[in-house]
Parts: C-alpha cells; structure tokens; sequence
C-alpha cells in the first residue's frame, strides 16, 4: 500500500459570549500514513448528487483522469503525482486533480488514524450534500465535504487539494493563511453545530509526492482513538494560536444614519437551521437514497465479473491513459446487494494460502475498486473474491 507524508495538528476553538473568538493549534507530529490508491478512486467514484442519474460515460472519464495524474502501488512507496503534466494543464484540470486527491486522502488516511470501518455505519460518507441535509446544513457557506456516521456521533470532514510549487512540500511554521481562514470559518461553525465533531484535512501535491494536514479538534469523543505509532518526528509545542474575526455583515441603513449602508457587526453562524439530534436523524435517512442509486448503477452495468459472497458483482476495467499510455487500471464493481457482516467474514484464515503480493482493492458498502499495474495481467475474480473475504 502506497503512503503519504502527514502532519497532524490539534486545534481548541475558544468561545465567548458572542461566539467562537479565537483557535489554537498545536502540531502533534508527522510521517508516513498508509493510503490505498483503491481507496482515493473509491470516495471519487460517487461523489455526486445521489439523486440523479449517473452518467457512466462521465464517471469512467473522470475515474480515468485521476488515475492519470495520480500514482501508486503496493509496495509502501509514497503515493506520487504527476506534477509536471499537471502544471502543463489547464485551470480547471488542476482544481478537478487537486480536489479529488484531497477528498480520497482524507478518506483513506481517517480510516487509518481513527482505525475507522468503511461500511459499518448507517452512512458511510458523501461528498454531494444530500437533499434531505440541506434543512440542517446551509445552502451557503461552510458545509461538509464528507460527513461519516459514526457510533459516538456524527463526524464531518472538510476536505481541501492543492498544488504546491515549492521545494519543502510542508509550508513551514504555522499554517498558511488560507488554512487560518479556513479554521477561522469552522470554528464558528461548530459553535452552531455542537451535535457532532469536524476536523480538516489539507492536501498538497507538487514534486515531492502527496503530503495532507490534518487539523483535528481536542477533545473530540469520535477521535479519541487517534494512532500515532506512525509518527517519525514529534511537533513543536508552540502552539499557533489566532483570533477569529466577527463576521460583518450589510443590513438597511438606519433612517438618521445619512449614509447609504450601515455595518452591523455579528458572529452568527450563516448555516443552522437545526440543532441536535435532528443533524443525525437526517443522515440516518440518507442511506436508502444510496442503495437505490448503487439499484440504478447495478442495473446499467451488462458485465458480470463473478460473485462475492453468493452477491453477484458486475462492473468493467477502466485505463488512466488520459495523458497517453496507462500506468494504471481500475475494476469498478457495483454489488447486487450488501453483504452481511458474517458473510463477509466467512474466511477468518486472513489469506494464509496467499503470498504477500496483495492487490490493492477496497470494498465500501456495495461499490469495489481494484487498482492494478497496466502492464501485467489482469487478476482473475477468483483471486479478487478471495482476497476480499479475507480482507474484509
């Protein structure tokens, strides 16, 4: 499984009368975290609006065009970018790269520190804000980019990717004034949301590979069992610490006031409109809006690869070769329905029979990915559907 070099940071929001008033973060430590290129393509591969219809013609492009500019493999190697082609592409190939990298990193690498399990809970994570969240969470403003429903509570994820042109791939000293504006606006937004923790990841691709910040709130009852037998280098106890602005906003001026617009000083949050339980009984309905769009992308698939578990599996191979010739290819499978805990693990022998070359692949509730080399031979399902019993 490839990695990615992390730096992670605890952050305590001071609060006042008025609100949120002020963030102090401390960098906790870094080095390599594992993260499985499986898995970047996994969370990309449905972020979108669960309730259209999903242009597969467009899904496989954008699949393809990730795995272009982005590499990997097995063999514990950092997880690395194809920077110069990058920087020859357009604006909007940059921010489409940068932002899915960002997105499947953070995934990949919470399941790691958290020791989270992808498709244990009632939801597993989103990107596309579903409607049935929209009368808890803003239209505008700061929301989610991935929510995940955990046991001790709702977590939201902020998830950003960017390309950095400069020798030392982590900006040094304290964070960049983008990540202090950042914060400054989740800091006020969990003031309004306290029904459930957030954190913030950072994701930085330039020649040096892919690095992430992850910023994390102290005292979080869902990332208590953060791990950190990773870390090579300890952080500096220097806290970095800021002050959160009030935000301004324009209302009518007052009659006497002899100007055109007058200034109303407030640091009320622009996105509640709920408060409490009501975040985590939106979510829990968002699950049978997924399973019928994982019907719908089942349904639309001709090709049967085999079956896992007694499921049947269908789905196709899809080459990164947008910049020429592929250097990686994906499986994409849709599972015909979820299959049960103890189904899953019917094959507690953890792969005894297998060598140490694994593929890397990653099941989340009923949508497989499996990244292979594309210049070896395509796994046979055989070997997929075992690997994946004892995996899971």
């Amino acid at each position: 499984m490839s990695t990615v070099r992390a730096r992670v940071w605890r952050f305590t929001v001071e609060k006042g009368k008025a609100g949120a008033e002020a963030v102090q973060a401390v960098e906790i430590g870094q080095g390599p975290l594992p993260v499985s290129l499986a898995a970047v393509v996994n969370i990309n591969a449905l972020a979108c609006d669960l309730r259209k219809t999903v242009d597969q013609r467009v899904r496989d492009h954008e699949i393809s065009l990730l795995l272009s500019y982005v590499t990997g493999d097995q063999s514990k190697k950092p997880l690395g970018v194809e920077h110069l082609a990058l920087d020859s592409s357009a604006g909007h190939i940059k921010r489409f790269v940068s932002e899915c990298t960002g997105l499947g990193v953070m995934t990949a690498a919470s399941e790691f520190l958290f020791d989270w399990k992808p498709g244990t809970g009632g939801l597993s994570s989103f990107d596309v804000l579903p409607g049935k969240l929209r009368g808890v969470y803003a239209k505008t403003g700061v929301r989610p980019d991935l929510l995940y429903d955990l046991a001790a509570g709702p977590v939201a994820g902020e998830a950003r990717g960017r390309r950095r042109d400069a020798q030392q791939m982590f900006p040094p000293g304290e964070g960049t004034p983008d990540q202090r504006k950042r914060l400054e606006k989740l800091a006020r937004w969990s003031v309004a949301h306290a029904d459930h923790d957030y954190f913030m990841s950072w994701v930085w691709l330039g020649a040096g590979g892919v690095y992430v910040d992850i910023f994390l709130p102290e005292g979080s009852a869902a990332l208590t069992g953060l791990k950190t037998a990773w870390i090579e280098e300890p952080g500096d106890a220097t806290p970095w610490r800021f002050h959160v602005p009030r935000l301004v906003s324009r209302s009518a001026p007052a009659p006497d006031s002899g100007s055109g617009q007058s200034l109303k000083i407030t640091n009320r949050v622009l996105a509640t409109s709920a408060e409490g339980p009501l975040a985590r009984a939106a979510i829990s309905r968002v699950g049978p809006a997924a399973e019928e769009a994982m019907d719908r992308a089942f349904s639309r698939e001709e090709q049967t690869l085999g079956t896992f578990a007694g499921v049947p599996v269908r789905g196709r191979w899809i080459r990164g070769d947008a910049l020429g010739e592929a250097r990686h290819e994906v499986l994409l499978g849709i599972l015909g329905e979820r299959v049960e805990t103890n189904r899953r693990r019917a094959q507690p022998s953890r792969l005894a029979s297998l060598t140490g070359d694994r593929l890397d692949m990653f099941l989340d509730g009923r949508l497989l990915t499996v990244v292979r080399p594309a210049d070896g031979p395509r796994p046979k399902w055989g070997r997929i559907s075992e690997e994946l019993l004892a995996q899971v």
